[in-house]
Formats: C-alpha cells, structure tokens, sequence
C-alpha cells in the first residue's frame, strides 16, 4: 500500500478511536472490584424443576386413565423423575402400557408384576428440563435485577447446564443492601390463589376467626382426615414455637402466570399493598370463581405459603389487591417479582461477597498509579536504549493504549482490576514486539546494508515471530474468555483487544513511522 494511503488509514482509524473512547467514564464501564457491589454465586435447584414436571404428569396421567376406565390403588410421584403406579387391574395393563408408550414417551416403564408399574423419566427429558430452568431462571432473575434499578449487572451462567449443579454468578456493581437484593433475586414468588376448604359443620364466618390453627386442631375439626381435595398450606406468620395452617383446595385456579402487571399501592388503611390486574382469559375464570364462592374464603399463596385469607364480599374480574404484613420495601419487592415471574426452581446461596466503594477507588487509584509508572520506565528505557527510534515506540504504544480504550468503548467493555493487568501485559508484549524489530535492524545495519535496507528487512525477518507469539497469547485468551467467569473473562477481554492492536501498531503503525522519516530525506546513519 502507498505511504500516503497507509497514512490515511492510520488518521481514520485513530480518529474513529478517539471518538469510541471519550469521555472513558460514559464509554467504558467499572466492574464490581473498582466499583463496589455485591457478588453472588448461587445454585439453581433444578431438582425442583424435574419433580414439578413429575408432578404435573402424574395429574395428566390420572385424568387420562379416569378417560380409559383405568382406576389404579395408587399413583403418586416417588421422587425426582419416577413415578409410582400400583394396582393396576390386570384386564386393564395392556391399556395402560398403551397409553404410556403413546403419550408419555418421555418415561421409561418397568413392569413390577401384580399390577404394579415405575415409570422413570428418561435422562434427555431430565437434561432438558434442567436447561430449561437454568435459561428461565436466567431470565426472570435478569428481569428483576432491570426493575430494581441496578446499572450494568452481571447475570450469567457459570459451568454446564444440565449435570444437576446449574449455577449463576450475579454481580451488582454499586449495590450494598445484601439482604433485600439475596430476598428480591432468590426467591421463587410463586404466586396461587386457592379456595379455603371449610370444615364440616362450621360457618366461614366462625372458621375465618378459628384460622390458622396448628396442624392436629385442623385434622380434629375435619374429624381426623382432610377431604382428598385438600391439603394444609403453612401461614406465613407463626405463633411463637409453633407453625399454622390453613387447609386449602390442591387446585389453584389462578396463579401468578395470570398476571398482567402488579404495583405496589396504599390500602384503605395506609398500608402498603400490592395491586394486580389479570389477563382478559384469567379476568374470566377470576369472575366466574368469585360470583360461583361468594361469601367463601380465597387464600392468597406466596411460594406456598398462605398470606392472606379474605372474604369474597363481590364478584371481581381482573384486578384486585394483595394485603398481608407488608411495609413499602416489601410491597415494592413482591410488585417487582410478580412482574418479572417466578423462577421455575428453588434457589441456593453458594457464595457471598460484598466489595466496599473505598476498596474499589484504592483499587482504582493504585492500578493507575502502576500503569503510569510502568509506562515511564518503558518510555526512559526505550529512549536511552534505542536513542531517537526509542520515540517511534513510545508513538506505536500511545496509539496502542488509544485502539485498546476504543474498543472496549464500542464493545461496551467493562474494566476490572484483571482488566488493568490484561492492559500492563499489553503495554509489555507491544514493547517486546519493538525490541524484537530494532534488535533485527540492528543486526542488518552491522552486516552493512543501508539504512532503508535495514529497516525494510528487519521488519520482514521478524513478522513471522512477531505474528507466532501473538497468536499463540490470543488463543490462550480466547479460552480464558470462553471458559473463564468474571474477572478471568475481564483479563481476557482487554487481553485479546490489546494483542490485536499489538499487531496493528507494531507492524502497520511502526513501519509507516520508520518509511516516512526515511523518506523525507538521506539517511545513512540511524539513531538506533
């Protein structure tokens, strides 16, 4: 390419950098080490995922034996993917394997004889449901964090998804309440509107005062037995030692799926509640289910625990509120959870560690403090060692540092302190890139060749070197990029921008340097 074509290029490219770079606190983002937060590791209970699925097949495969005229002893979920299926009467077995194989293929069938059968979910459906849980918890966490207010957070997986242990890291630059971030992100807010069950022989009104009562003063009002739709839901609130109950029907016609928005409001007390409004098909079955139970009781269910309990005093359609023990903070969480779904699975706090603001402007102010020294010891060393082409250097670094600066503003780049390493190990592969090329020059000027001789042949002898070790460093850094997490994926970020520069600048750069000096006038000594 023409000298003057090269230049062009160099003037553009350096401008365009320019621009994707300044002003660095609006282009370029501070991770969780300099900015301060909260960082999380946390576990998804994919387990909880699988047993649910279990759980909603069982129903399934009860409702469609009911349709064959196939009513088994027993048919129950018996862990994790199995089901347990006894007493199957033997002149229905053949429909029942029937209907196994054609509609549930996702199980595996083990005859245990005398009309007993496990089914065991198989291990790609498993696989499948776990990934699926990981993606959605992914999500929804992702969205409560955007509805919280966090600027720039970290949300993402870490390891493999499908092996039982799915993880999450979750960084919080900024943020230094734990407590209620652990509480908005961590829990499931799964949300069920459930028909209260009265007990026989009581008015609701009378039952409304009773309730919640303990587990046995329950089971004595229902004459020892729950009814086979029914099942206790624990409050949440307890008595001092002792957890109470309210008896609920399984079913939950409406669930937090059924939302359409939710907002925290002011009660006609002034305290602080929830306000929801329901999709037009939920809005339907809400009024068909209150004006077909007015005058009942309908609980309100936060991940299976009972809330609240109110009276239906009128038909409601598609919007309501949600009242319990709630403060503003609260009401404001749950608003923020309801809106942004449920997770599909439990979750576990594996890791916690919270970086104070000062710790990250120490950080900060040290990093720049070695960078600057690091470079001046650079700069003195390469002037005093290679005299006057010491300059051509210390250009093809300043330019290095711009293009490094500029991409990770167009890439909206986040700078961690392995961040600044990543830039120090930059600074020191350019600088060895240049010894490399002026050590050559050196070695072609003591073999007599002239000047622009020299120059031209110790750039062409140690490209090939320059290029292997570049690359090689690059395919490192993209591993630790692929496989890495947080700050190992920050250091490989700056990493693989900077060699990529590296070669920009000490090939393209440098010689474009040296050809316009050297063809602006004779030279036939170089100050090298």
């Amino acid at each position: 390419m023409p000298l003057k074509w090269r230049w062009v290029l160099i003037i553009v490219v350096t401008a365009v950098a320019s621009y994707l770079c300044f002003p660095l606190q609006e282009k370029i983002k501070l991770g969780l080490d300099l900015k301060g937060g909260i960082h999380l590791v946390m576990r998804v209970k994919t387990d909880d995922a699988v047993k649910a699925s279990t759980d909603l097949d069982v129903e399934t495969l009860r409702s469609e034996l009911a349709k064959r005229g196939v009513t088994p002893q027993k048919l129950e979920s018996a862990g994790v993917g199995e089901i347990l299926v006894q007493g199957v009467d033997s002149a229905k077995a053949t429909d029942f394997r029937d209907l196994v194989s054609s509609q549930f293929s996702a199980y595996s069938m083990d005859s245990r004889g005398g009309g007993d059968f496990r089914l065991e979910m198989k291990p790609a459906r498993v696989r499948e449901i776990r990934e699926s849980s990981l993606r959605q918890a992914l999500e929804t966490i992702r969205n409560r964090v955007d509805k919280f207010g966090v600027s720039e957070p970290v949300i993402q997986q870490v390891g493999f998804a499908g092996g039982g242990d799915e993880r999450i890291l979750v960084q919080l630059p900024g943020i230094q309440n734990t407590e209620r971030v652990k509480e908005l992100i961590g829990s499931p807010a799964y949300l069920e509107w459930k028909l209260v069950s009265i007990p026989p022989g009581h008015r609701v009104e009378d039952f409304r005062n009773l309730a919640p009562a303990s587990r046995e003063s329950l089971l004595s009002q229902f004459g020892g037995a729950l009814p086979a739709d029914t099942e206790l839901y624990p409050a949440e609130r307890q008595q001092v030692g002792e957890q109470l109950y309210w008896p609920c029907k399984k079913a939950s016609p409406i669930t937090g799926n059924d939302l359409r928005d939710a907002r925290r409001d002011v009660g006609r007390l002034g305290d602080a509640v929830v306000q929801f409004r329901l999709t037009a098909d939920a809005g339907q079955r809400f009024e068909d289910l209150t004006r077909a139970n007015e005058g009942q009781l309908l609980a309100i269910l936060l991940d299976k625990k009972v809330i609240s309990a109110p009276r239906i005093n009128a038909v409601i359609r598609d919007s309501g509120v949600i009242e319990g023990s709630f403060t503003v903070e609260s009401a404001e969480d749950l608003a923020i959870k309801l809106r942004s779904g449920a997770l599909p699975a439990g979750m576990e706090l594996l890791e916690e560690r919270t970086v104070g603001p000062s710790l990250g402007s120490d950080s900060i102010r040290q990093g720049i403090v070695a960078s600057i020294m690091g470079s001046v010891l650079v700069v003195i060393f390469m002037l005093v060692y290679y005299r006057l082409s010491g300059l051509n250097a210390i250009i093809a670094l300043g330019l290095n540092v711009l293009l490094l600066l500029g991409a990770m503003g167009y890439f909206h780049a986040t700078l961690t302190l392995p961040g600044i390493a990543g830039v120090a190990l930059t600074i020191g592969m350019a600088v060895d890139a240049n010894v490399l090329i002026f050590e050559r020059i050196r070695e072609e000027l003591r073999l007599g060749k002239t000047v622009k001789a020299a120059v031209a042949s110790g750039f062409t002898k140690a490209f090939s070197t320059i290029v292997d070790s570049h690359v090689t460093t690059l395919i490192a850094a993209l591993f630790l990029f692929g496989y890495g997490t947080g700050p190992v994926r920050g250091f490989a970020v700056t990493l693989c921008i900077g060699i990529i520069a590296n070669l920009y600048t000490n090939i393209f750069v440098s010689h474009a340097l040296f050809d316009t000096y050297l063809s602006s006038r004779r030279v036939d000594h170089l100050s090298i």
